[in-house]
């Protein structure tokens, strides 16, 4: 999965892409690396220029595209994939800081040179030059920290401390003699770095531009943030790729399952990282505080990770990615130069946490095809409701539809997922609350998809009018994730089946009125051929349910016992035998749900360590950490909901967002704790509170297949890894 999301973003990834590998080479790039240390412009700039990549983004007006923010983070992800060499990064950056913040008549003179194929460099910190106002502009004294591009630069963008606050300006190339550059043995071997002195240089006035430090940082965050979105698909698809051919002990080393984890972990936080890149490129027209905000997070996750994510693909490659030779420490340089030029992570980590303290990242939807009249008519259906007496409202959203409006007429309005946004932003404009049939949610597409019409009638309605509570039979004591190895039997008998067995972990069993169940009707079939999927009374003869108390005190769990249950033969669901294809429609929907978060509150750690009553740098760094890691999984989870939009098929976002959710819930409460100290050792207030929420996770980290089994379906089914054998 790449940054691009629309058809327009994919189409420009693919061109970039096929550019990159027609241009650049590992050969052609290390035979430049003396070069491009000393400043000397790459081979490939010429072509970069012909093909209008460096005007893509800068206005119509100075030779440009008009392009967004994102078709920029699209590119640099492409080309950082590819290790495009020399200094597009910075010129990119130098030429957008311009192009958005410079006065008419300096962008009228640079931006044309930009398009032509000038370059430039950005310093990303103020630190290290002063500037003193004077009549004709600023006198600026000092040596910069390094910057990116500085020796091959044309244009410079630096920024000094001034009693005033910081200055940032741009030096022309007729200007640049006026600063000595002095080169640095930069740890990216494809490009200059180099630190800029300025002995009381005057800077006229209109050089200066009305940018701050959090903007300009703000995007430069964004792209270099998607070029290590490109670095990190680069080591996920090479290291995937060798772990699929080579051998160790006569089978490939894929099939071990600790490869198999460290691969599907890598495409996880490779996922994350193009979902956290594409976000910030996407806030940038949005209020200085969200993009600030989308921005910070971004590079907490794309830079704060980076590195380690090279240091893991050269040790998936083993000895040969530690050789010169082998391009994979070419890459991980590269990562380590973006992790570390925007400054210290602990400054991204403050910054992300200081802005969860005071916003929520919000994200628009585009809905400019919402269907016709369909936001007038639910508004007007719910105000209706709204004036109903509470006894009567549940049955009147049911009837008109609005429980689950994305089931088929009669049960719901077939709303595709534009018209379900606004019927739940009507819901949320009413003051009500959209009803949820809890384990009906994954039931009831079963029974609509695959059940004969008389269990539609008797089952559908009922539920959504909330008549019927539903558990799910699936997991026993020998078969938790390995549903293909469940026991119970299911033996035929007159005018229906028999069953006997026990079920274990079944959520609200106690209370359910209903139950699916998947029990084994052909013993003699293969294990996944042998399942049937029944509809079981919970009131049955021969049902017992016991619960189950768990580490946190509570009761959610329960064992269920079967002894001679008669289940009637319109109780089954499907023919015999196709238990297993129709409960993975069930797990199915169970996944995106719990994935989606809509399981549950949205996790906010500023807000939870504010009712803690914690604080300190580094709580607000813990803060920022978490923060970001919640907004990634939100934008991963965002644009799967975009795709849906735009009627493109769903990727691997499901699997992914069920391992990260759970996952950043269980760090978020351990977090908690360590906030607390020796307060979380007594299980009373707020502290006692935290204690218990952590004593909770366990269920988020074992539902619905536990997160190990869960990187096996992302290895196997996903990234295509062989199963481990067994001998």
């Amino acid at each position: 999965m790449s940054i691009a999301l629309t058809e327009d973003q994919q189409a420009l990834a693919e061109s970039i892409a096929g550019f990159t590998s027609r241009h650049v080479s590992s050969e052609s790039t290390r035979a430049e690396f003396e070069d491009l240390a000393a400043g000397v412009w790459p081979s490939v700039w010429s072509h970069l220029v012909e093909q209008g990549i460096l005007a893509m983004h800068l206005p119509a007006e100075y030779g440009g595209d008009d392009a967004g923010l994102v078709e920029l983070a699209v590119v640099l992800e492409e080309t950082g994939r590819g290790l495009m060499p020399g200094p597009l990064l910075p010129t990119l950056l130098t030429s957008l800081v311009v192009a958005r913040h410079g006065g008419g008549d300096l962008c009228a003179r640079a931006l044309p040179r930009f398009a032509g194929g000038s370059t430039g460099a950005c310093a990303t910190t103020p630190k290290g030059l002063a500037a003193v106002r004077r009549r004709d502009g600023w006198q600026v004294t000092g040596t910069t920290e390094p910057v990116l591009g500085a020796l091959s630069a044309e244009h410079l963008v630096l920024g000094a401390e001034a009693p005033e606050g910081t200055v940032w300006f741009l030096l022309e190339p007729a200007e640049r003699d006026a600063v000595k550059v002095s080169r640095q043995p930069g740890v990216d071997l494809s490009r200059d770095i180099g630190s800029v002195t300025a002995e009381g240089l005057l800077v006229p006035f209109d050089r200066v531009l009305s940018v701050d430090s959090t903007e300009l940082r703000s995007l430069a965050a964004v792209l270099f943030s998607a070029e290590a979105a490109g670095i990190a698909r680069w080591c996920q698809e090479n290291g995937l790729g060798y772990v699929q051919v080579r051998e160790q002990f006569g089978r490939p080393v894929g099939s071990f399952q600790a490869i198999k984890h460290k691969c599907a972990r890598m495409f996880i936080q490779s996922r994350l990282m193009s979902a956290a890149a594409w976000d910030a490129a996407s806030a940038v027209d949005q209020d200085r505080e969200q993009f600030a905000f989308a921005a910070a997070s971004a590079a907490v996750t794309c830079l704060g990770g980076i590195a380690e994510l090279g240091l893991e693909t050269v040790t998936l490659f083993g000895g040969i990615g530690y050789t010169w030779e082998h391009d994979a420490h070419l890459y991980w340089r590269r990562a380590m130069s973006l992790a570390t030029l925007l400054g210290p992570a602990h400054e991204w980590e403050e910054s992300t946490g200081r802005l969860a303290r005071v916003t929520e990242r919000t994200r628009a939807v585009d809905l400019t095809d919402e269907p016709a009249g369909l936001r007038a008519r639910v508004a007007e259906t719910l105000g209706e409701i709204v004036s109903a007496p509470q006894a009567e409202r549940r049955r009147l959203l049911a009837e008109a539809g609005l429980v689950s409006p994305h089931y088929p007429r009669p049960y719901g309005l077939a709303a595709d997922p534009i018209a379900q946004v606004v019927i739940s932003q009507e819901y949320e404009r009413a003051g009500l609350t959209q009803p949820s049939t809890v384990i009906g949610e994954w039931a009831l597409p079963t029974v609509i998809a695959h059940g004969t019409e008389r269990q539609r009638e008797r089952f559908v309605m009922p539920t959504l009018l909330g008549d019927i509570v539903w558990c799910q039979l699936f997991s026993e004591p020998g078969a938790g994730s390995d549903l293909a190895s469940l026991k119970t039997r299911a033996e035929k008998a007159d005018g229906g089946w028999v069953l006997n067995g026990q079920k274990v972990w079944t959520s609200s069993a106690h209370e359910a009125d209903w139950g699916i169940c998947l029990a084994r009707s052909d013993v003699e079939a293969p294990k996944h051929k042998g399942l049937s999927y029944f509809l079981v009374d919970m009131r049955s003869a021969g049902v017992e349910v016991r619960p189950l108390r768990e580490a946190n005190g509570g009761y959610l769990f329960n064992e269920v016992f079967f002894d001679d249950v008669f289940v009637p033969d319109e109780c089954l669901v499907g023919r015999p035998g196709e238990g297993w294809r129709l409960a993975r429609t069930t797990l199915g929907n169970e996944r995106v749900s719990m994935g989606s978060g809509m399981s549950g509150p949205r996790e906010n750690p500023a807000r939870t360590a504010e009712a803690l009553g914690v604080d300190g740098p580094a709580v607000v760094r813990d803060i920022g950490v978490l923060t970001a890691k919640v907004n990634s999984f939100e934008a991963l989870g965002q644009r799967a909901f975009v795709r849906q939009l735009s009627g493109l098929q769903p990727g691997a976002e499901s699997s992914v967002l069920k391992v990260v959710s759970a996952w950043n819930a269980a760090e978020i409460r351990g977090k908690e704790l360590s906030w607390l100290g020796s307060r979380a050792g007594v299980l009373t207030g707020e502290a006692g509170d935290a204690a218990q929420a952590l004593l909770s996770v366990p269920p988020l980290l074992i539902g619905g297949g536990t997160s190990e089994i869960q990187l096996n379906v992302i290895a196997e089914q996903v990234l295509r890894l062989p199963r481990e054998q067994v001998r």
